[in-house]
This record gives C-alpha cells, sequence and structure tokens, in this order.
C-alpha cells in the first residue's frame, strides 16, 4: 500500500489553484494570517493569479463564501481565514460552532477542501500570538494544510 504520511517537501502543487476567504471583521489579525497564507503559497510557486483573495464581513460569512469558492469548479482547495475574539455575550459560541460546522460542510458538500483558519481566542493578546507573534502564524499552518490535502487528492485520485 501506498504511503500518504506527506512532508512538505513531497507536495505536488503545480498549477494548483487556491481561494482564500478572510474575514475583515478583527482585520488587523486577519490581515496577519493572510500575509503568512499567501507568503507560503508563493513559496510553493502559486503566485496572485493562483490564488484569488475574497473578502467577507466577518466569520459567520466565511462557510457560504468557501462554498461559492469551490462550487466555482476551477478550485483544488479554500482557506478559510477569520479571528473570532470571546467578549461578555455568547455571541463567540454561536459563531464559533457555526463557522466551523458550515466550513465542515462546504467541504463535504463540494468535495473540495475547506481549510479552517479561523482563530477562536479567549483575548486579542492570544489572537496577536497566533497572528505572528510567539506562537508563530497559524496563516502558514493553514496555507500548509492545504497545500497537503491538494497533494493527498490528487495522490488519492479523489
Amino acid at each position: 500500500m501506498a504511503r500518504y504520511d506527506l512532508s512538505p517537501a513531497e507536495y505536488d502543487v503545480t498549477g494548483a489553484r487556491i481561494a482564500i476567504a478572510a474575514a475583515r471583521f478583527n482585520d488587523a489579525v486577519v490581515s496577519q494570517l493572510l500575509e503568512g497564507v499567501l507568503h507560503t503559497l508563493s513559496r510553493y510557486g502559486l503566485g496572485a493569479d493562483a490564488t484569488p483573495v475574497v473578502r467577507v464581513p466577518g466569520a459567520f460569512e466565511l462557510p457560504l463564501t468557501a462554498r461559492w469558492l469551490a462550487r466555482g469548479g476551477d478550485m483544488d482547495a479554500v482557506i478559510a481565514l477569520g479571528a473570532v475574539i470571546r467578549g461578555d455575550t455568547p455571541h463567540f459560541d454561536y459563531v464559533c460552532a457555526e463557522a466551523a460546522r458550515g466550513l465542515r460542510t462546504a467541504a463535504t458538500d463540494t468535495d473540495i477542501p475547506v481549510i479552517f483558519g479561523v482563530l477562536t481566542c479567549d483575548d486579542h493578546a492570544q489572537a496577536a500570538a497566533r497572528a505572528g507573534g510567539a506562537h508563530g502564524n497559524k496563516g502558514r499552518e493553514a496555507a500548509l494544510a492545504a497545500l497537503e490535502m491538494v497533494t493527498l487528492r490528487r495522490r488519492l485520485g479523489a
């Protein structure tokens, strides 16, 4: 049986197209995630023509946008980026749960990998730490996940 535990050196993304849906809410954080995604994808040869970026109001709008991008027919993967920061009301819980559920549904309904690059943090310091701070850039990690899923899909013939 073939081995499918891929390392970044094995990614095969020649000619791939990966769309990015990025929320404007908490833009200072999301823009850093987006920068990490675009930098990483460009290191694998995917330039602006292969990586369209669509900005949406917030994390709640990401699932529908991801579905539209995946259903468009020419994307190999979609990366959804957002940052939801806990406040004083249960709004945080609803937005996080529905964004996660909706992005999963977009992936399973379209058979296109949809990468969950939505930070769900208790405060702004946690978000900043994950958008290029002490915990690295989770946008970079989302880009690597997309590259791996594109490669895996190609190898499995899916």
